[in-house]
Parts: C-alpha cells; structure tokens; sequence
C-alpha cells in the first residue's frame, strides 16, 4: 500500500477548465435478465485508449432463484475487464476455465482468435436474496494480437496495488498509475482503476497518457467549477491537468492508455481491425465452428438476425 499524492491541478485551475472533450451518457440495455448501462461506443466516441465498450452492470438486487445468466457467446480481437463492486459471477470458457469473480478481483480474458464464454449466477448465491454491482469492459487488442492464442487470467484483491491518501483510496486494476504498477498484462499502453472519495477529497489525473476519462460511478464530483453526477463518462482532451473534487461520497473508473494503431469495427461481441474478419467469425459461430464450454454446453446465444 502507498500514499496517494495530493498536488496540483487545484479544482478551478485554468489549465483545466477546457479539459473535457466529451461528456457521454450511457444507455441503459437490458442482458441477462437486469439492466446495464453502456458508455462506450457511442456516436461520440469509439475508443478510450484500447477500451471500445463499457458498461456498468446494476446495482440490481435479484430474489430468492433468480439470478443472471448470460449464456455461451463468442469473442475475437478484444480482451474482457470484469471488476465487481458487490455480489459474485461465476465464469466459464471455452478453455476450461471455470470460476467466481467477486468484489476487488479481476478477470482479464483475452479472446484473441477466438474463444466463448458464459457468465452466470451459481446456484449458492441463488439460494439467498442477493445484489450484482460492476463493470465490465472490452479492451480492444492491437493487431499485432487480434489472431492470438486466446488466454484467461484472475487476480485476486490481494495482488491489485491499493494506493491512499487523504479521503482517498485508489485500486489499480491495470496499467501504470501514481507511481504504482498492476500486475495485470495487456498488449497495448493503458489503464483502469477504482477511486472511492470521501467528500472533500481531491483527486489527481496527470497526462501520462494520451486518451483519458473518469466514469462516475456514483456520488457527484467538480471538475473546474462544472458539477458532474453518477451515470457520466468524461472524456478528456490529451495533455491537460485533471482535478476532481468530490462533492459528496463518490465511486469513480479510471480508464484510458494511448491511442489505438487504427480504427476497429464492431459487430456484437466481435471486435476487428478487419471488416472481413468480422463477417468470418459471423460464419464460424452460425456453423458452431468455436469451442463449446465445459459445463455449460447445453445453451447458447444465436447469431442475432
């Protein structure tokens, strides 16, 4: 654990009043039998550094039996960043991968050349009333990647560095940040984080990177003298100074990197530099060509129409 700095910008610094490129309100869609809301893409903006979709999932709160299931999909040319707040998910792939991420963990699936996975609700956690809180991300792979091995990594709560300070705790989920580095490996410059602000508290974001934005979460923050709710992606412009003054209790994601080595297209859960090769998994997956997944081979999402 280290100390988190408190420096400059100060909230009203000049340098940042015309910091925010875009402000992007997610819309809400419904999976798996609960509601998220999705940030990226939008209209606005594709891409966040690597990041070309996020969402936030719930809070939903599902009775006694009731759960979610997101059945067996397939991936190509993008990673999966799932980070919980509360409540568990169990994960199955088509590797054999088969596990609970809960609160502070992360799962980091790398679709590469293909892979199919399955996110559902264990029947434990179904047997009591329960919440599902989090995030999940796509990370688009460079495309010196798009045709690798697929791979899946889980870091527990005790391998995220934690970083303090002053009404202020930060859990970097990947990249570099405040000094400190994740243990987390992705193929491209980038970073996500949590920050959990008690009001009052001051939060630094230099330009170490080229594309950055803060994710409200919940809680409401100043940016500048402009006043900012929860439910709002903040994109800002490179090279300008970040501080983020929290107004009341707030829960914020970090994320961004450098800029990406071209424009991606995205179909589904497809992700390519090539259109072509969109069309191609389209194929494979209406012909069952991808691997099943051990233990829940039963199910599966159609290709949509």
């Amino acid at each position: 654990m280290s100390k988190l700095p408190d420096h400059d910008p100060i909230p009203g610094d000049a340098f940042s009043c015309d910091a925010i490129e875009h402000v992007i309100v997610p819309r809400a869609r419904d999976i798996g039998g609960f509601e998220v809301r999705r940030a990226l893409p939008s209209a606005r903006k594709q891409m966040v550094g690597p990041f070309i979709f996020f969402d936030q999932m719930g809070p939903a709160e599902f009775l006694l039996g009731t759960g979610m299931d997101v059945r067996p999909h397939p991936h190509i040319g993008l990673a999966t960043v799932t980070y919980l707040f509360q409540g568990e998910i169990w994960h199955r792939d088509s590797l054999g991968s088969s596990l609970p991420i809960r609160p502070g963990e992360l799962n980091l699936m790398s679709a590469g050349s293909g892979i199919v996975h399955s996110e559902r609700t264990s029947a434990e956690v179904r047997a009591h009333q329960h919440e599902l809180y989090g995030i999940q991300a796509w990370a688009a792979l460079p495309k010196s990647h798009e045709e690798g091995a697929p791979t899946f990594a889980h870091h527990g709560v005790d391998e995220l560095p934690r970083i303090t300070g002053e009404g202020k705790r930060v859990r970097l989920v990947m990249g570099e940040l405040y000094g400190q580095r994740s243990p987390v490996e992705f193929p491209h410059p980038s970073f996500c984080a949590e920050a959990v602000l008690a009001p009052g508290a001051v939060l630094p974001l230099d330009p170490d990177y080229d594309e950055r934005a803060v994710y409200i979460v919940s809680g409401e923050i100043d940016i500048a003298g402009d006043r900012f709710e929860a439910g709002r992606l903040l994109v800002f412009r490179p090279g300008d100074r970040i501080s983020i003054l929290a107004l009341s209790n707030a829960r914020l994601m970090l994320l961004g990197g450098e800029p990406m080595d071209g424009p991606r297209h995205i179909w589904w859960n497809f992700v390519s530099s090539s259109q072509d090769r969109i069309n191609a998994a389209k194929a494979d997956w209406k012909a069952k060509r991808f691997g099943p997944v051990p233990g829940d081979a039963e199910e599966f999402i159609p290709l949509p129409d």
